[in-house]
């Protein structure tokens, strides 16, 4: 069984832990990359939108001037 630190460990611990930054840059840039999707997602949302009423009306139109 192992004995409980003594509170002086934990807080070399705790103060070790606070200033290590070796997986900062890894969430950072992960945050970048979620945020760049989600821009993409809006963006192809968007164009879709646009896209499909284009077609619509290309479509009325050929369908208009084939009767």
């Amino acid at each position: 069984m192992r004995t409980p630190r003594p509170p002086a460990a934990i807080y070399r611990f705790a103060v070790r832990l606070a200033r290590d930054s070796r997986g900062g840059s890894a969430i950072e840039y992960g945050l970048i990359l979620a945020i760049v999707v989600l821009g993409t997602f809006a963006a192809l949302l968007g164009l879709a939108d646009v896209t499909t009423g284009m077609w619509r009306d290309i479509a009325a139109k050929v369908t208009a001037a084939s009767k």
